[in-house]
């Protein structure tokens, strides 16, 4: 079966997560992620995200600093099978920037879709 590369990356990142060979925590900006826990605490304090919200960060954390389209993002945090929009992917990066306070690191790359950047 053909897979696209961000897919496939994102399925071994998957396999290596089982196996614990991920790292755990990651610090962007003044956040720290953890995936384990799948909390963001941002000075210290913790930050209450949706399910999809974390999973939508941890996908543009990992990788970070690559365009990824609406499409590829409803692929990798919604499934394939899911049947809606692209807008909900606008929708939760707004929640996210807005809760996280990353409207400067989280770019909007024109009709394409959004980057993480440092």
């Amino acid at each position: 079966k053909p897979f696209e590369v961000l897919e496939l990356l994102v399925r071994i990142e998957k396999v290596l997560e089982r196996a614990g060979k991920l790292r755990q925590t990651v610090q962007l900006a003044d956040l720290e992620i953890s995936f384990t826990e799948r909390t963001v605490r941002k000075n210290g304090q913790e930050i209450a995200l949706k399910p999809m919200e974390f999973d939508l960060l941890c996908v543009l954390v990992k990788n970070k600093n690559i365009a990824i389209s609406r499409e590829n993002l409803l692929r990798m945090v919604w499934g394939v099978d899911y049947l809606g929009e692209t807008r909900t992917v606008d929708v939760h990066i707004g929640q996210l920037r807005k809760k996280l306070e990353l409207g400067e690191q989280i770019k909007t790359v024109s009709k394409i879709g959004y980057r993480l950047e440092d």
